[in-house]
Formats: C-alpha cells, sequence, structure tokens
C-alpha cells in the first residue's frame, strides 16, 4: 500500500517512479519526453530533457529552458515543459553545470560565462535537428535562469525570437545585498577557497513556495541542493547580477517578465527596470498580487494555471 507522501508524488512528478512508470506518465500526458547527456566543448557532461508534443506534425517552436540556482529539471521544474508540450512547443532543458544529475560539484558554479556558452552549445545543437529548422525559438529562464538568459541574449543577439523570465535574478536587490566589507570579504576568501560551503543562508525553498503541501514535495527531490552556498559561487552570482544589473538597457529581444508582488528571493522592482529600460519594442511585465518566487510550482494550482496561461498566451501570440 502506498504511503502518503508517494501518493502525493504520483499524480505530478514522474522523476519519482521507475522509468517504464515515468514514460507511461508521459503518454497519459499525451506528449513524449526523453533523457540524455550532452557533452559540451570543454568536456563536460550535462544531464539533458526533451519534452515533444506527441503529434506527426511539426512542433509550434522550440523553447529553451534554464532552471535555478540549486534547482535540476527533472522534479517540479518539468511540469511547466509538459505543459508547453500539451499546447504544441517542444521544450528542451539542461541540468548546469553542479546541478541536477549533470558533471561538477554540487551547485558549485565557478564560471557563469562558461555556462552561458554550455547552454549556447546544447541549444544551437537542437536548432541543427532537420526535424526542428526554421522553427522560432525562444528562452524561459526561472531566477538564476532568467539571468543567464539575458546573457544568451548578449552573447547571440539574433538567436531567438523572445525570452520569458520568471522571476529574474537580474540584479541582486539592493534590500538582501551584503553590505560592506561583506562582498569584499568573500571575495577575497574564494580566491583561495572558492568551494568551501559557508555563506551564512536561508533555505530559498520556504522562502519560495508558498502552499505547505508542496514545500514538503520540494523538500523530496533527491537532486535539490541543501548546503550553504558556496564561496566561489556566490562570488560569481554577485559579479554576474552586477553586470546583467547595469546592462538592461541594451535588452533588444521581446520578452515577458513574470514576478510576484510577495517574492523575498528575487526583487520585483528590478523586474519593473528591467521592463522601463530595456530597448525591446517587443515587452511586457505581469506582476503577481501577492505571489511568491515560485510561481509555476509553489503557488496555489489556481495561481498556477494563471502564470502558465499568460505564458501560453504570450507565445500564442508570437508563433
Amino acid at each position: 500500500m502506498e504511503d502518503e507522501q508517494t501518493s502525493l508524488l504520483k499524480p505530478t512528478y514522474p522523476h519519482y517512479w521507475g522509468y517504464t512508470e515515468e514514460q507511461d506518465y508521459y503518454v497519459q500526458q499525451g506528449i513524449s519526453a526523453a533523457a540524455s547527456h550532452f557533452t559540451t566543448p570543454r568536456g563536460l557532461t550535462l544531464f539533458t530533457r526533451s519534452w515533444l508534443p506527441h503529434t506527426p506534425s511539426h512542433p509550434r517552436a522550440l523553447v529553451f529552458m534554464v532552471h535555478g540556482y540549486g534547482n535540476d529539471i527533472s522534479w517540479t521544474f518539468q511540469a511547466t515543459p509538459i505543459f508547453l508540450a500539451q499546447n504544441g512547443f517542444a521544450s528542451f532543458a539542461i541540468d548546469l553545470e553542479g546541478h541536477g544529475r549533470s558533471q561538477g560539484l554540487k551547485a558549485f558554479v565557478p564560471n557563469v560565462d562558461l555556462v552561458v556558452q554550455d547552454c549556447l552549445s546544447f541549444f544551437n545543437s537542437i536548432k541543427q535537428d532537420p526535424k526542428f529548422r526554421n522553427l522560432p525559438c525562444f528562452l524561459y529562464g526561472e531566477s538564476m535562469g532568467g539571468a543567464i538568459c539575458l546573457l544568451i541574449h548578449f552573447a547571440d543577439p539574433k538567436g531567438f525570437k523572445g525570452a520569458i523570465l520568471v522571476a529574474p535574478m537580474c540584479r541582486i536587490s539592493d534590500k538582501v545585498r551584503p553590505k560592506w566589507p561583506i562582498p569584499q570579504i568573500l571575495t577575497f576568501l574564494a580566491r583561495f577557497f572558492p568551494t568551501w560551503a559557508i555563506v551564512p543562508a536561508p533555505d530559498l525553498l520556504y522562502k519560495s513556495v508558498k502552499v505547505d503541501h508542496k514545500k514538503v514535495i520540494a523538500d523530496m527531490n533527491p537532486l535539490r541542493y541543501r548546503g550553504k552556498p558556496r564561496l566561489g559561487t556566490v562570488v560569481e552570482l554577485l559579479r554576474v547580477t552586477d553586470f546583467v544589473g547595469k546592462r538592461l538597457g541594451d535588452v533588444e529581444l521581446p520578452f515577458v517578465v513574470l514576478h510576484g508582488s510577495a517574492d523575498v528571493v528575487t526583487d520585483p522592482a528590478v523586474s519593473r527596470e528591467l521592463y522601463e529600460e530595456a530597448k525591446s519594442e517587443d515587452k511586457s511585465i505581469k506582476i503577481y498580487d501577492g505571489m511568491m518566487h515560485s510561481l509555476l510550482f509553489g503557488e496555489t494550482d489556481e495561481n498556477v494555471e494563471i502564470v502558465r496561461n499568460d505564458i501560453l498566451q504570450w507565445l500564442n501570440a508570437r508563433c
């Protein structure tokens, strides 16, 4: 007989099951899905997933997805690409270096610029597949993944038709940014001990997920990083968000940015700045009253459906 936790997971989190049951679940959802590995030009082996519409015709567009810090693409994250595949969009995602099933020390991201190149290499390999040539291509990023999507745009300005940015970490808010001399001390220590997991920080899961039973589900993810942030990762994220924050006015691709007004992990005010400063002629912003950081999982099912439908409506209008 199933225990209560297993019964909570089985309706929507196929990664909890064995491989055969997982594939059966995707078939029941009307999509096809696959897991694989991709070796980057620098020799790093990264875990990837794809979610495709289960129809004989071509997908309407390709969506390339980037997860956030400490997360992965196999647990709660994949509910969104399953939804997109059900609506005709082929989605592809990669566990970033040091995350999920990918190679690298857990939650250690020493150089985000290399991560950007990893993503571009994988995404471009998909674009070159004859099945997907000439289809519109979109970026999708959550939290840290939103910042990485903007960096991908800067690296390849014409490579994507638009971006969906969910609670993006475009700049560390002054309200939570460490005060002088803490960043300087962290930078100094990171030169000698970059992998040390000693930076004091609360578990972001409980600041991200609103619904109590969903906190339980998210916490059961066997691939979730539970340790303190590593020195090198913190210093690198401070560097990258400073860089992105100074270049909000250089963003030119079409985008929609979605943020909860009650988000204390990333700042909705910075998303407003992105919307106001970006050069993009086609740009939209959605600020959801009272919603927290995990818009596409941690909210009530009704709220998750609102955000999903806003994303779908935005994609439909551009395909």
